[in-house]
């Protein structure tokens, strides 16, 4: 019994954390741009991932309309640098930029601009961030790939096969 009311009180204290964050997230004085830079435009995935971002600002307090616009930009990534500078000149708050190539894109295109990437492989050897512990700058993100499994992969594949010479 301790231990439910031990959960109870860890949720009401996490719920009146979050109160602050939701309040200001639903002011309705300023509606912030998202600006959306996809490399494929057509991409199934692509538009799951949109919607599911969509729906996790929206369970944040950020209402599409309300308190924020998506100005959305996707296409061929010869096309990204062309992309990034008309979300800044729409003067995106923050901008989500998916694949290297777009985040790469960003970095050339902004220095100021937050920008948020996922589906980037090797961020630092791209040179979008600094080191992966600390970004620097105003790009930060996720990578798909993390450079020090490779090592386990290689384990992995001489366990399984283990005939094979690497």
């Amino acid at each position: 019994m301790p231990d439910m009311k031990r959960r109870k009180f860890m949720i009401l204290l996490g719920s009146a954390a979050a109160w602050p964050v939701a309040a200001r997230a639903q002011q309705p004085d300023r509606v912030r741009r998202v600006g959306v830079l996809m490399g494929i435009s057509d991409d199934p995935e692509g538009q799951v991932r949109i919607a599911v971002f969509r729906q996790a600002l929206q369970a944040l307090g950020w209402i599409e309309g309300r308190n924020v616009q998506f100005i959305y930009r996707a296409g061929d990534v010869a096309n990204a640098r062309q992309f990034a500078k008309e979300l800044l000149e729409l003067r995106s708050d923050v901008i989500l930029a998916n694949s290297t190539p777009v985040a790469a894109a960003i970095r050339d295109t902004t220095r100021t601009t937050p920008t948020v990437f996922v589906q980037v492989s090797d961020p630092v050897t791209a040179g979008v961030v600094q080191s992966l512990a600390r970004p620097g700058g105003n790009l930060t993100g996720f990578t798909n790939f993390e450079p020090s499994i490779v090592n386990k992969w290689l384990e992995l594949v001489k366990r399984v096969a283990s005939r094979i010479s690497l």
